[in-house]
């Protein structure tokens, strides 16, 4: 879905909360995953045309709504339900104010200390399927990824998804955001506010505490803002003896992920090859670069 595509989704879809002509002036804030256009006071988030993703947007509106209740800074829904435009699920949500500042590993662990101490919402969140997503993204990396690399990766997520389901927690389970990043946090005068709920669900709280561990020893995140995170959260998951495997298992579908860009985008190829490397070479040191 390119951004054309979405401004058509967006321009046809039957939203009253919009004001006359603010579907045209939208901005574009985001296109990836999703295509999000801002107005002065809303966001609109499409998907796309996949029957599957409107169960996704139906479940993030829930999350929201639960949030809401349980008082957790998060972004908060305009509309209670999906539309479906041409295929597209689309959602509202009310617009953050703009950011004081970038968000901090900090600001994250005091958010997941709050999610984590929460009760299961009353309805089901379901299991965070890390590895679930490795086959989907492989096929669409068809032929520009070397197969004995694909096939490389199924075998991995086989054996992590084996060694997962066997690991004994060191915290309780229970709802988990699932893509713990400082990316997904917004710092707006009120403070720190949780944003991309689709990936929430009811796993080990070690999940969310490993991505960050990752992001130090991998994608380069200072040291003392890791430690920073440790502080505030109060525990550090290396201490854990699943952190390996947990790591390991998103560390095999980050290569998966990137390898379905790789058709399209010589720097995913390259990027794909040096992470797949380091995997076979099980060395833990080589610099990983977001993509």
């Amino acid at each position: 879905m390119d951004e054309a595509r979405a401004r058509e989704v967006l321009e046809a879809a039957p939203l009253p909360e919009l004001p006359a002509g603010a579907a045209a002036g939208a901005r574009l804030a985001a296109l990836g995953e999703n295509a999000v256009f801002t107005t002065a006071e809303l966001a609109v988030k499409i998907s796309r045309a996949d029957a599957a993703l409107l169960d996704r947007a139906t479940r993030e509106l829930r999350i929201a709504r639960w949030l809401e209740a349980e008082e957790i800074p998060a972004v908060r829904a305009a509309r209670a339900e999906p539309l479906v435009v041409d295929g597209h699920p689309v959602t509202v949500w009310h617009r953050l104010p703009e950011a004081v500042r970038p968000a901090e590993a900090a600001d994250l662990a005091g958010l997941l200390r709050r999610v984590h101490a929460l009760p299961g919402p009353p309805f089901a969140l379901g299991r965070r399927e890390l590895l679930g997503g490795v086959e989907r993204w492989l096929r669409l990396a068809g032929d520009a990824v070397d197969p004995a690399d694909a096939d490389y990766l199924r075998r991995r997520r086989d054996g992590f998804a084996e060694a997962a389901a066997a690991l004994t927690p060191h915290l309780p389970p229970g709802p988990i955001h699932g893509d713990a990043l400082p990316r997904n946090v917004h710092i707006g005068p009120g403070g720190p506010v949780l944003v991309d709920l689709e990936t929430f669900a009811s796993d080990l709280r070690e999940h969310d505490l490993v991505v960050m561990a990752l992001s130090r020893d991998r994608y380069g995140y200072p040291a003392e803002g890791y430690e920073a995170f440790v502080r505030t959260y109060g525990w550090d998951v290396r201490e854990w003896e699943g952190c390996a495997v947990l790591r390991g298992a998103r560390e095999t579908a980050s290569c998966a992920w990137v390898a379905q860009h790789a058709p399209a985008n010589p720097r995913a190829l390259t990027e794909f090859r040096r992470r797949v490397a380091s995997l076979r070479a099980e060395d833990p040191t080589v610099r990983w670069y977001p993509f």
